[in-house]
């Protein structure tokens, strides 16, 4: 393993034990956990898509989706989903998330709308359960119900096809009472 390569995988082994004990600061700490992400990013390259994507995390953990906003963009600017596919989605799918926090939906509507039909992941369910979050906020809530449908059908141990298929029928049938005429 070459030297680079090392200190990545130890770098990435400290930001995952400084995650793992962001449960332990009070909200009132929430600034002393954010210095401990800038230290981990204070030592990678100025360059790094690493360091915007982690310090957006912390201040989207800590409540502050708008100052998440402009770093998740910088991080996946700076090419985060070439170095990494896996957090690359993860900035889509929580900067989609952030953009509703802060009342623009239809920009996370638009990022996340191409990763339903990206290559499959673990995330998969993430970005339809935050996709359908944010075409609630627009009002388009048969969309999003159908979108969650769809990923709760394939966990279910049984109706998988039916469910499924209600799924479809939510955003191809018209809503009930819809066109419908007294007279």
């Amino acid at each position: 393993m070459c030297e680079g390569a090392q200190m990545d995988d130890d770098w990435e082994k400290r930001v995952t034990a400084a995650w793992d004990t962001f449960d332990a600061y009070a909200e009132e700490d929430a600034p002393a956990f954010r210095a401990v992400i800038d230290r981990l990013v204070a030592e990678l390259p100025g360059d790094s898509p690493l360091g915007p994507f982690e310090q957006a995390c912390a201040w989207d953990s800590t409540g502050h989706s708008d100052r998440a906003v402009p770093l998740y963009r910088e991080a996946l600017e700076r090419g985060l989903s070439e170095v990494s596919g896996y957090k690359g989605r993860r900035a889509k799918i929580q900067l989609s998330s952030s953009l509703r926090n802060i009342g623009r939906p239809e920009e996370g509507v638009a990022l996340l709308t191409p990763e339903l039909t990206a290559r499959s992941d673990e995330l998969d369910d993430a970005v339809r359960a935050t996709l359908a979050l944010c075409l609630s906020s627009l009002d388009r809530d048969r969309e999003g119900l159908a979108l969650v449908l769809e990923a709760l059908a394939a966990h279910l141990p049984r109706y998988q096809r039916s469910m499924a298929r209600y799924a479809r029928a939510l955003v191809d049938a018209p809503p009930a009472g819809a066109g419908h005429t007294d007279g």
